[in-house]
């Protein structure tokens, strides 16, 4: 278990293995403990970024010994990239690629401080430098070994990660920073975990039970319905995705209560299927043992309640998420079939690989029943939207101008951003249905939008935005705090909205 610790003091007194040292590109601007441990050796960060191999620039890594001048064995400098244009991104970034060599060198309690990452002209609060830090070591650190016997006897940890700040009233703001960022990146990781168990450890019920004893640690209320329950409710759309699967499904309800008695909840939907072959429209076999990422979106949501009542944020806030699986079978529903919705809109059913939808509009509508503030949903809903947008933006939609950019502003300062894209009635065409009132697949153009637009008719006058999250959801290659597979996307720009409403 990573520990993170604050003191007030010198980190060149500390007795660690290594202490990591933030550097801007080319040295324009050098903190004064990177100045200081120059002197101490002698000149030895000029040297380095003379040399032109390392000068500073985003994620570059740089190991000096420190020659026994201090009680630490390394300086790992890390590159900030140009001074006027770093900021927090980047100071996650660098953390994430020091804790990563310094794991990679087999060392176990390494010591920061944030004067050594902020620039003097960048307005970076010590408070939100130290919650960068936190959030960047911590989410870079993150390995998922549960079924790797051999790697789980055999891997290297970091123990410590320690900040030490020569003020106190500094080493206080660090402390509250590290602390939030610490919530924020284990709740991150907890999400992740859900994501990568797969299928047959992470079913329905599974999940239900795992969002039931988190909800139990954390004073959140964990409410699951099943099926005679939800039948009740007349969610046909969602029960005719479950109905392919031998695995019962599962409507797991989370609410915490951190605001004042009878205050609008933000109510935010989690696509939560937890693993989706297409159904009868069956996809491709290659790539399809990844589609146990289908519930990220729930994932997500489970993550954002557990570190909403860790922080303690002053807002009433729901969790919806309908679990199952989407597989074919004898029982399982069929293109051209017409399911009618818990809103008493009837769906056909154009392709049965568009469940994820369907699921959503019955949660969505069960949310306007809490009369929210906003409805917020996130889901890896479709492969269009990386066509659209590619590996680095959310698809964004919705009614609201004030939510949206709320969003994008929250998505800026935790670097999961979102590009808005179009919910124009135009596109209600392609959705337009000879037999029901709505089908379930407007085709291949514009798929980002018509899914949208699908789900926008079930969210009647409230606020609500959509997150389209397919594309960012799951990295196939390492990045600087984000190692390949799930990302949990989402969890940390929901929080940001969230602490930023408060």
């Amino acid at each position: 278990m990573l520990k993170l610790t604050v003191k007030e003091g010198s980190i060149l007194r500390e007795r660690i293995d290594a202490i990591l040292i933030g550097i801007h590109e080319d040295a324009i601007e050098k903190s004064p403990l990177a100045a200081e441990v120059n002197r101490l050796l002698g000149g030895a960060i000029d040297k380095v970024i003379s040399r032109k191999g390392f000068t500073g620039k985003v994620e570059q890594i740089e190991v000096l010994e420190t020659r026994e001048n201090i009680p630490a064995g390394y300086f790992i400098l890390c590159g900030l990239g140009k001074a006027d244009k770093a900021g927090l991104e980047q100071i996650r970034q660098a953390m994430g690629r020091a804790v990563l060599r310094a794991r990679d060198m087999g060392l176990k309690r390494v010591g920061v401080t944030t004067t050594a990452f902020i620039n003097k002209t960048e307005n970076i609060a010590v408070e939100d430098a130290g919650r960068a830090m936190a959030e960047g070591a911590n989410l870079a650190l993150y390995r998922f070994s549960k079924y790797k016997v051999k790697e789980n006897s055999n891997s290297k940890n970091i123990d410590e990660i320690r900040f030490i700040e020569e003020e106190r009233k500094s080493a206080a703001a660090v402390k509250i920073g590290v602390e939030k960022g610490r919530i924020i990146a284990d709740s991150v990781n907890f999400a992740r975990d859900l994501i990568n168990h797969p299928a047959n450890d992470m079913t329905p019920t599974i999940l239900a039970e795992t969002a039931k004893k988190m909800a139990g640690a954390n004073r959140i209320k964990c409410t699951v319905l099943s099926r005679p329950q939800i039948e009740k409710l007349g969610m046909g759309a969602y029960l005719g995705v479950a109905q392919g699967s031998a695995e019962p499904l599962r409507f797991i309800i989370l609410e915490y209560n951190g605001g004042k008695k009878g205050e609008k909840p933000v109510v935010i939907v989690g696509k939560a299927i937890t693993f989706d072959s297409g159904g009868i429209s069956l996809k491709p076999a290659e790539g399809m043992g990844k589609m146990k990422y289908d519930m990220s979106g729930g994932a997500a949501t489970i993550g954002v309640l557990r570190a909403a009542s860790m922080l303690r944020l002053p807002l009433n806030i729901v969790g919806l998420l309908p679990a199952t699986e989407n597989m074919p079978s004898g029982t399982a529903i069929r293109p051209g079939d017409v399911l009618r919705s818990m809103s008493g809109r009837t769906i056909e059913i154009i392709s049965t690989d568009a469940e994820g939808r369907l699921a959503l509009s019955d949660a969505l509508f069960y949310a306007t029943r809490y009369k929210p503030r906003w409805i917020i949903d996130i889901a890896t809903l479709t492969g269009a939207c990386a066509v659209a947008l590619g590996n680095h933006a959310i698809g964004m939609l919705g009614n609201d101008k004030e939510l949206k950019d709320r969003i994008t502003a929250a998505g800026d300062k935790v670097w999961e951003r979102v590009w808005e894209m179009p919910l124009w009635d135009d596109y209600a065409e392609q959705i337009k249905s000879p037999v029901a009132d709505i089908k379930n697949s407007g085709g291949r153009e514009g798929g980002v939008i018509t899914a949208a637009i699908f789900l926008s008719k079930f969210v009647e006058d409230y606020p609500w935005v959509h997150l389209d999250i397919a594309s960012t959801e799951w990295n196939d290659k390492d990045k600087a705090y984000m190692p390949a597979g799930p990302t949990a996307i989402g969890t940390r720009l929901i929080l940001q909205l969230l602490m930023d409403a408060c």
